[in-house]
């Protein structure tokens, strides 16, 4: 929580306590000072010796202005004629250390910390200026951080770029008086790793930027969404993109706006795997037992290449290109690779090795080796991991703690491997992270948390919690974690959206955790059950609430809404319809039942349908701006590494029906009923000229049968119902659901007749009192017409049955009658608005 410091003499009092964290507001109160006003903003100080990430970030939060003003204040090294302005800078600026000397603002809020602001109104702080916010870093980090602070206050999200977050324009802009700050992080190194980054992310740059890998213009945006979300380091995307090889300014480019590098767990010494990939042949094999001199040379080109910077260099081996070390591979080979490691950095940077920070990275057969008691020298970080699924696998004991270095942790929100990859959309629930980071902060991982993110893109939400988190993992508390969700989309999306967005993306994140898009197919779950359909309908439901709510939205907001939260949940909500449509595909297949080519049609429109939901995402969303970025293979994978070029349609099956339909069907009674739908008959007889024709859609379920055309006789036509009865039942009750037709022919009434074959025929006059007759009129007329069927109960005693089979036969003696549904009731008939479910039935 960010804390307000009332006043100089009470700042270690109001360090502890937990108060108002709004600095800015815009609408004026008394004493407040203004930062923009009538159409001009106050103007921005800085120190001409400051570094250069801090003057970076002024010229960010100039443009930020602009977004929120339409004007962009002044930047300078002297006040001019402003009595008012901004003073922003770092703790060693002669611009800083004057205000401190002056007794303007305290020498121990900062002296002696780590990447911590304070944001202060100061009178007269220097001659000319009467008042002035003055942002003071205890670094330059700290110094970007305030800066970047005052950006948010006003309106500006870190995702403004990244997530086309709109800004909402303001006329005035006031700071609170008052010395404010958010304190130190708890994490040391916080960060985000680009991985996984063919097709997606490697299409979008090569669409935006015109290079096949990402320059210092891709970065710089990377960088500066890192800094606004207080993150300061990063692992740059390494599938096939080297970062200081590609382009030399990637790494001076970091350096200068503040941002700290480091190479994944497989890449050491600040060299990247492609570096080495490129030139295998030349360089020989991966084995630094058989090609020490070539790897030494190797190593020593990447901390030459590094030194001078903050970046962190890891340590140790591992296979070639992330894969295990062969089985030969021992400890004694391993301690001498991180020794002779240690030499080198010495050697090229003067120093002692422990003045280079370090970390070796604890993953997977590396944590075997660690186990077998393998070390490391107490100033390296040792760096832990997750299952790659977001469970932490290892955590220091009490005795580990002590290690100096420090321990880290490697989490993932995006993976490829076993079973299969992860990687399309975020799959990981909001508090299954919240748990392991709290559970990872408990057992003393401070010094470096690091989040493989895949893209960047969608996991916008995730490296926001992480980043926070990493920043104060104890902010937020099992039952106040969802206010971090709503913080966030009320900045996304409006204060008055931000209670439904929340429970819209909590529950996304919910139900995608439950699984990936990737591992997802049509055994997943029970379909006989129901739970098949449950999950399906939860999905479908928490679909038509995000299309709802994005309806809603200001437009300015919609490319935001969409792709923080209504692609995710439509291109899983479709997911989870076509798999579903699938089991039933399937399973009605088996059972030779027609319906099955519906599920087959439903699982070919979700396919398509999921190709149009990301095509919307890559030329239609934002104008196109992230064209390539959803291009993330998902349907299809039997394992992690099928190497299949394109989403696969699943495998359906259909039914082939003959141009004349043949009926065919025999119902099982169960649970004392069989409940039949009008098109599913044994047989049909059509009258001369009048042929049965099935209605789709029709009535309350499935469909009607009628005898068409209208203006033809019926005689001879009939349907038959054939089905399976338990046996010693001599008599039932039959339910004939027919459309409330009526009496248009016959002003008497229209006749039909139905009976069991070897047993007594009844006919039954369905509509001779549908009329307006003061007798009828509200009594059965209106009532029936209203509900658009009639139902009629005839008591029939049960011929013999022929091979253990029963059919019923139904004949229409008047045109327009129109067959829904019928149910022979054994004695479990229940009232129903739908005449219960269908029995089963084959053909």
């Amino acid at each position: 929580m960010k804390r307000l410091i009332l006043s100089a003499a009470m700042a270690a009092l109001c360090l502890s306590a937990s108060a108002a964290d709004q600095f800015i507001h815009f609408k004026k109160n008394a004493g407040d000072f203004t930062l923009f006003a009538n159409g001009t903003p106050c103007r921005i100080i800085t120190d001409s010796n400051d570094d250069e990430a801090v003057k970076i970030a002024l010229e960010n939060l100039k443009e930020d202005f602009f977004r929120v003003t339409g004007t962009r204040p002044e930047i300078s090294n002297t006040a001019g004629k402003d009595s008012l302005c901004i003073i922003a800078g770092s703790l060693h600026t002669p611009l800083i250390q004057k205000l401190i000397k002056d007794k303007k603002i305290s020498r121990k809020e900062l002296e002696n910390k780590k990447e911590k602001y304070i944001i202060q109104l100061v009178e007269n702080p220097q001659e000319g200026i009467s008042r002035a916010m003055v942002i003071a870093g205890s670094d330059r980090r700290g110094t970007v951080y305030g800066i970047y602070e005052l950006s948010e206050q006003m309106g500006v999200s870190p995702w403004y770029w990244w997530a086309d977050v709109p800004t909402k324009p303001q006329k005035e802009i006031y700071f609170r008086p008052g010395t404010y700050t958010d304190g130190e992080p708890a994490v040391t190194y916080r960060g985000i790793f680009l991985n996984d980054e063919a097709p997606c992310l490697t299409g979008w740059v090569k669409q935006r930027y015109g290079t096949n890998y990402g320059d210092h213009r891709f970065y710089s945006r990377v960088f500066e969404l890192i800094l606004r979300l207080k993150g300061n380091y990063l692992w740059p995307a390494m599938w096939g993109w080297a970062f200081y090889a590609d382009d030399p300014e990637n790494g001076k480019t970091a350096d200068k706006m503040g941002v700290i590098i480091g190479t994944s767990h497989h890449e050491p010494m600040a060299r990247n795997h492609q570096e080495w990939a490129r030139k295998r042949k030349e360089y020989g094999a991966w084995n630094y037992a058989t090609n020490k001199e070539v790897l030494d040379k190797f190593f020593t080109e990447g901390i030459e290449r590094m030194k001078g910077t903050e970046d962190v260099v890891t340590i140790g081996m591992r296979g070639d290109g992330d894969e295990a070390m062969s089985q030969d591979v021992n400890v004694r080979l391993l301690e001498d690779v991180v020794k002779n490691q240690r030499k080198i950095i010495e050697k090229v940077t003067r120093k002692p090795a422990k003045k280079t920070p370090q970390v070796w990275a604890l993953y997977k057969e590396v944590l075997d080796y660690y186990n077998q008691g393998m070390r490391v020298p107490d100033d390296v970080i040792m760096l832990l991991c997750d299952d790659n699924w977001g469970n932490v696998r290892r955590l220091p004991t009490a005795e580990e703690r002590k290690h100096p270095g420090g321990w880290g942790m490697y989490y993932h929100v995006d993976y490829v491997g076993a079973p299969r990859n992860s990687k399309w959309l975020n799959v990981t629930p909001i508090q299954n992270m919240w748990e392991q980071l709290q559970l990872t902060y408990d057992y003393g991982v401070d010094k470096l948390w690091i989040l493989n993110v895949g893209d960047l893109k969608p996991m916008e939400y995730p490296i926001t919690l992480f980043l926070d988190m990493a920043w104060n993992p104890k902010e937020y508390d099992a039952s106040t974690l969802l206010e971090h969700t709503r913080r966030f989309c009320a900045q996304a999306f409006g204060e008055e959206q931000a209670d439904e967005a929340t429970r819209i993306l909590n529950l996304s994140c919910k139900y995608n955790g439950r699984s990936t898009a990737e591992m997802l197919d049509a055994s997943t779950y029970n379909l006989e059950t129901g739970e098949w359909k449950q999950v399906s309908d939860e999905f479908a439901k928490l679909e038509t609430e995000a299309l709802r709510q994005y309806i809603s939205l200001k437009p300015e907001y919609k490319d935001a809404y969409k792709q923080l939260i209504l692609f995710p949940v439509q291109a899983m909500s479709n997911l989870y319809e076509m798999y579903y449509a699938q089991a039933m595909n399937h399973k009605l297949y088996a059972e030779n039942n027609p319906e099955a080519n519906y599920w087959a049609d439903k699982v070919e429109k979700a396919f398509a349908r999921d190709k149009e939901l990301c095509d919307d995402y890559n030329n239609v969303m934002s104008n196109g701006k992230w064209k390539g970025m959803m291009t993330q293979k998902h349907i299809g994978y039997t394992s992690w590494n099928d190497n299949f070029p394109a989403d696969k349609l699943p495998e359906i099956y259909r039914i082939e029906k003959p141009e004349e339909a043949t009926g065919g069907y025999v119902f099982t009674a169960k649970d004392g009923y069989v409940a039949m739908e009008a098109e599913h008959y044994f047989g049909r007889t059509d009258a001369a000229n009048a042929r049965w024709t099935i209605i789709p859609y029709m009535g309350r379920t499935l469909s009607g049968m009628s005898l068409m055309p209208y203006t033809e006789p019926t005689g001879g036509a009939s349907v038959s119902y054939k089905m399976k009865l338990p046996e010693n039942l001599d008599s039932v009750t039959v339910h004939v659901v027919v459309k409330s037709t009526l009496a248009f022919h016959k002003k008497e009434g229209h006749t039909y007749t139905v009976g069991f074959e070897g047993g007594e025929s009844f006919p039954v006059n369905f509509n001779k009192n549908l009329n307006e007759d003061p007798e009828n009129i509200y009594t059965i007329y209106y009532p029936t017409v209203a509900r658009r069927v009639v139902e009629n109960k005839i008591s029939m005693k049960l011929p013999a049955p022929v091979n253990g089979e029963h059919t019923l036969v139904f004949k229409p003696l008047d045109p327009g009658i129109v067959l829904e549904k019928i149910v022979v009731d054994c004695g479990g008939y229940q009232p129903s608005f739908l005449f219960m479910k269908e029995s089963p039935c084959k053909r």
